[in-house]
């Protein structure tokens, strides 16, 4: 999924959305074997090949989620499981190098917000003077903090999914078009996995293939601020009589661009 949002890009947000049967790294290469970008995920082994440098058409570049980062310290500072607990009227201590690690995490969220909304150069400009110094100085008190800790340790576990991938979780302050985070996508697909609940089956793997472009549509309907069903509806009606040779007239930014100029004449 790319959305462009979070930041001024040229071109509107669009989703595409894919299937696969199970999660076997098969997938994700053959999804985007012609793509030579940036991915922004979390550390799903699955990618691994995608970043290799001796890959045709060339090593994607691998942008980690600081979202993911943060929560496994969120998850030890606030646990899920101390709050079932103290629902039983019992008490759990929170592990306070987690909960400075969040604060600390929490500081270069606040920082990104004011930036929501620029251009990818003018994002660079203010990373570089406000937020790499952030970054700097949480790496620094982690590396030092971790030193000290077992390798049994879970905060330790949690400061070693970052620091392993340090250049990854860094990459966003050289590339204004890089987010913070991959909760855009992350958004998207929640409606996939509460639907879960209340479906049965597509019924095969053609049926879950066109359930993923139907996704794709909607998800990129509502992006651009376009009423899905309104869109579809129209579309649906007038697309057998449209020419094959113009069908990106009906994607919804054009769609929606035709139909207030249409307002605008009448």
């Amino acid at each position: 999924m790319r959305d462009d949002r979070p930041f001024g890009g040229v071109d509107p947000p669009a989703a595409v959305f894919f299937y696969s049967r199970d999660r076997t790294a098969e997938h994700p290469e053959r999804h985007l074997v012609d793509y030579a970008g940036i991915l922004q995920a979390d550390a799903y082994s699955g990618y691994n090949r995608l970043y290799a440098p001796e890959r045709s058409p060339g090593a994607i570049t691998e942008a980690a989620c600081w979202s993911h980062g943060r929560r496994k310290f969120f998850v030890l500072a606030v646990v899920a499981a101390n709050a079932r607990e103290r629902a039983r009227g019992k008490t759990s201590a929170i592990a306070p190098l987690a909960l400075e690690a969040v604060k600390r995490i929490d500081v270069i969220f606040d920082a990104e917000r004011e930036i929501n909304g620029l251009p990818a150069d003018k994002r660079l400009a203010f990373r570089r003077a406000r937020v790499a110094p952030l970054v700097f100085v949480l790496e620094e008190w982690m590396r030092a903090e971790r030193a000290r800790l077992s390798r049994h340790s879970d905060v330790a576990k949690a400061m070693d999914y970052m620091l392993k991938r340090w250049s990854a979780f860094a990459r966003f302050l050289d590339d204004g078009r890089i987010c913070l985070t991959n909760n855009a996508a992350e958004r998207e697909l929640r409606g996939v996995a509460l639907g879960r609940k209340s479906w049965l089956i597509a019924g095969s793997d053609r049926g879950d293939e066109r359930a993923a472009v139907m996704y794709t549509l909607i998800a990129t309907a509502r992006l651009n601020g376009v009423d899905p069903q309104a869109w579809l509806a129209d579309v649906l009606a007038r697309i057998n009589d449209h020419k094959i040779t113009d069908l990106a007239a009906l994607l919804p930014w054009r769609w929606a661009a035709e139909r207030e100029s249409r307002k605008l004449a009448a």
